[in-house]
């Protein structure tokens, strides 16, 4: 493949050029795990962050986890699954909503987060506890870039789409691949852009 295709992820391809859009900074607040039903579970990041915990403290509570890659994660840690969405946080809502009002969910997030499902979910009279167990913020990596007019760019998640657009700027000549329905909201409205079949990296590398 061309050496002109941009993975912008914080996993690599072995077929592209592979930047790393942000720092991540594991952080470890104080959790009473007892006091909840079910995890929320978005990212591989929020289960590295488990791991700085008691195994036994959290491993009873099952988790509603986005996608198959997060869940696969939380089970490396020894959890095991209430649920997988579709790979994108808004489904979230609908799966959350299928429960009594009175199940306590607790969402390990990120400091910044591109869906609303939670605070949907709360105003809706379900009980979901929001804790920031890690923080992003934009890699320098992203920053000191620069691109042929005529690459092909690949980003995974909305976070990657606005660091990118913090120092670079996507060309009419680009083709654009996104991994799912929320990283492609992240992008300028002008810019055409294709959404992978399925939400892995090889699903958008098959595109190109």
């Amino acid at each position: 493949m061309s050496k002109q295709i941009y993975l912008f992820s914080t996993s690599s391809h072995p077929d592209t050029i592979s930047i790393n859009p942000l720092n991540i900074k594991i952080l470890k607040p104080v959790i009473d795990f007892s006091l909840y039903d079910y995890l929320i579970i978005t990212s591989k990041q929020a289960s590295n962050v488990l791991k700085q915990y008691t195994k036994a403290d959290f491993t009873d509570k099952k988790a509603l986890c986005v996608s198959e890659k997060s869940a696969l994660a939380f089970e490396e840690i020894g959890g095991s699954i209430l649920e997988i969405g579709a790979g994108y946080g808004d489904n979230l809502e609908k799966i959350i909503k299928k429960y009594p009002q009175s199940v306590k969910w607790l969402y390990l997030r990120a400091n910044e987060v591109a869906s609303e499902f939670a605070k949907i979910c709360k105003k809706d009279a379900y009980s979901v506890d929001e804790i920031v167990v890690y923080e992003t913020s934009c890699s320098v990596n992203i920053s000191n870039l620069s691109i042929e007019p005529e690459a092909t760019l690949i980003f995974t998640s909305p976070s990657s789409v606005i660091c990118f657009l913090k120092t670079n700027s996507i060309s009419s000549l680009s083709k654009v691949i996104v991994i799912g329905k929320t990283t492609a909201k992240a992008l300028p409205k002008a810019i055409n852009y294709r959404i992978s079949q399925e939400r892995t990296i090889q699903s958008c590398i098959d595109l190109v």
